[in-house]
């Protein structure tokens, strides 16, 4: 046995002088000291020698273990420098070339305006409520003063899950709700979120939208509140020099009805192709609360009084920002949200 051990490491020898990369450290140790090396296998043969032979044996079989290891540690640390230094010379890097950037996202335009709206109206005084997307029709339609027969009920209007359940048309769901939480106090409230009708998706209309809708209820609200409350959000929208105009137009639930134009940014009001020579655009709807709404909903419309109004988010958007198409805004493009992005 002393003679093959003799014989392993002078083998073991001539290979580790061959050795010229870590790779073929990696090599050779596997060869000489894995537990399939013939080493390995010497030491399983230990056991079957006599006591006196088996202590000799070991310490030279230990002593060549130990060797051939403390070899190929030094050589595999001086092989591992020299294949660094080589890397990083081959590897240099070239301080002329453009620099990369992680690219951050922006902010839909949508969220922009309809945080700031949001905003608006907060600091006015106003408290934001929510409610459900999946509506019933008596929240939807029969505490708005909206009959049977009206248009909207029809299934070409609207989304119906059930006889009775479809997917609110309008946020003044939210607004019944909430007077039914009110249990006849005075508030002043704005309902944001998404609304559902069955229209065709072109530049300017979408089957899913957003709302922005407010109501106040108290005594002795009038007109005058509608309006300088909506003319102080357009100013604060849009900007001071913008004005607004209030035509008559029919909402069931209000009466009367008003339709609210803001001035046109392109001509001042003058009239230009924008406007359609009007020199107002449509933006809002609004009115003082029909007395049937205000009974409905717990309300003596002989002491209480109100107003309401609506306005599409994303009509807004397209205002403050001119974009030529409602689906830009759905469109997940980067490119036309990076016009939107932040700017420090």
């Amino acid at each position: 046995m002393k003679d093959k051990i003799e014989q392993i490491w002078s083998e073991a020898q001539k290979d580790i002088e061959q050795i010229k990369s870590c790779a073929d450290v990696v090599e050779i140790r596997n060869k000489y000291l894995s537990k399939k090396s013939e080493l390995s296998t010497l030491s399983i043969a230990l056991n079957q020698l006599p006591p006196e032979q088996k202590r000799e044996f070991g310490q030279a079989l230990g002593k060549v273990k130990g060797a051939i290891s403390e070899k190929l540690e030094v050589l595999n640390k001086k092989l591992a420098e020299e294949e660094l230094n080589k890397k990083l010379q081959s590897e240099q890097i070239d301080i002329t070339l453009p620099g990369r950037f992680n690219t951050c996202g922006a902010k839909n335009p949508y969220y922009i305006v309809k945080d700031e709206i949001v905003d608006i109206f907060l600091r006015m005084g106003f408290e934001v409520a929510e409610g459900p997307e999946v509506e019933t029709d008596r929240y939807n339609f029969e505490l708005l003063n909206i009959p049977k027969d009206h248009p909207s009920r029809d299934m070409q209007d609207t989304f119906y899950l059930e006889d009775s359940l479809l997917m609110r048309t309008q946020t003044s769901a939210i607004q019944a709700r909430f007077m039914e939480q009110k249990k006849g106090q005075p508030f002043k409230m704005i309902c944001p979120g998404k609304t559902y009708r069955r229209d065709d998706d072109d530049a300017t209309h979408s089957h899913q939208f957003s709302q922005v809708e407010g109501l106040v209820v108290d005594k002795g609200i009038n007109m005058a509140h509608l309006k300088a409350t909506l003319e102080l959000f357009v100013k604060k929208m849009f900007g001071e020099k913008r004005s607004i105009r209030l035509r008559s137009s029919f909402f069931p639930f209000t009466e009367p009805s008003v339709e609210i134009d803001i001035s046109c940014a392109a001509c001042g009001g003058k009239g230009c192709s924008m406007c359609k020579g009007t020199g107002y655009i449509e933006i809002l709807g609004g009115g003082m609360v029909h007395p049937n709404v205000l009974r409905m909903n717990g309300y003596d419309p002989d002491v209480y009084s109100g107003f309401a109004f609506g306005l599409g988010t994303e009509r807004v958007a397209l205002l403050r920002y001119g974009i030529d198409d409602i689906r830009k805004l759905f469109n997940n493009d980067v490119r036309f949200l990076h016009q939107f992005k932040k700017r420090v």
